[in-house]
């Protein structure tokens, strides 16, 4: 932990970093309801109010944001961490925005597929096909939660179908470097799980006894919670870890290789950024803070940059 550096604090628990070619990081502040840059002095700026509980984040192939939003949560501070802690009053339900990033307009692109709402849109990722997979988590109430769901849709708002479903609190989101395997973290099993693409938004399925058709690539024993993902260059998964605070690095052909310890428990989400990709970034949630670090590889380019 002696080689983080803290880019930014007094964050209201961000999420979805996404690099910027500039040196800044944009992210979500999910209880500030906005979407803000981080310029590298640690400076910030709001780019858009979203509303409701913006997520994950990524960039599209016209260079706007696509986001998740999950629609909100309300909030608790214990232990001087502030965390989500149920549904809010005014929750109608989730969806899937796109930011203009010079004027901050937000426009909603889907907030149902087919005659299912969208509940709790969590994380993003796209393809090299202009469409983009997405998780949605749903939502935990009092005596019952949601089933959640994979997604893929394109992002002219055109098409939007599901991939997998019944999945339990689906989270990150990520491709391998080849486009050929999609991966799924889920936060309350702390398992990750892949499916093979056999064409844009077709998954291939394994048969029972999975429970979804993913194989499963890890599962962590002990309390241990994932959230959100990034893939390196080499086809390693880097999850965030919640609880113990860490980035678990999970191998391509599965199993843990190592952990990243982070100073808050609520480890969030993981980007890679820098000209040559090997700065990560972490959202740690809890104690408001956008940190980075120098990986030990570079990190995988995405599909479609700033």
């Amino acid at each position: 932990m002696s080689d983080i550096r803290v880019i930014a604090t007094g964050l209201r628990f961000p999420e979805g970093p996404v690099a910027m070619k500039d040196g800044s990081v944009v992210l979500v502040e999910i209880e500030r309801q906005t979407l803000t840059r981080v310029h590298p002095d640690g400076r910030t700026e709001v780019v858009a109010h979203t509303g409701g509980g913006p997520n994950g984040l990524a960039i599209g192939p016209d260079g706007a944001f696509y986001l998740c939003n999950n629609g909100g949560f309300q909030w608790r501070l214990e232990m001087n961490l502030l965390r989500p802690a149920g549904v809010p009053a005014d929750y109608t339900g989730g969806r899937i925005e796109r930011v203009d990033p010079a004027t901050g307009k937000v426009t909603v692109l889907y907030d149902r597929c087919g005659g299912n709402r969208l509940l709790g849109p969590n994380d993003i990722v796209f393809d090299r096909h202009g469409g983009f997979y997405f998780t949605d988590l749903g939502k935990a109430r009092a005596r019952d939660r949601d089933w959640g769901g994979v997604y893929y849709a394109l992002a002219d708002g055109s098409h939007i179908t599901e991939v997998v479903h019944p999945i339990l609190t689906p989270n990150g989101i990520g491709l391998s470097p080849d486009g050929k395997t999609l991966y799924v973290a889920e936060t309350e099993t702390g398992r990750l799980w892949a499916w093979d693409v056999l064409a844009p938004g077709v998954l291939g399925k394994a048969p029972f006894p999975s429970p979804h058709g993913g194989r499963l690539m890890v599962g962590l024993g002990g309390y241990q919670r994932f959230d959100s993902l990034a893939v390196d260059a080499a086809g390693n998964v880097c999850v965030a870890t919640l609880i113990n605070g860490s980035v678990s690095v999970v191998a391509p052909a599965g199993g843990l290789l190592r952990q990243v310890a982070m100073p808050d428990m609520f480890c969030t989400n993981i980007c890679f950024g820098g000209p040559d990709l090997r700065t990560a970034y972490m959202t740690l949630s809890g104690t408001g803070q956008l940190v980075a670090m120098e990986w030990d590889g570079p990190g995988l380019r995405l599909a479609h940059e700033a």
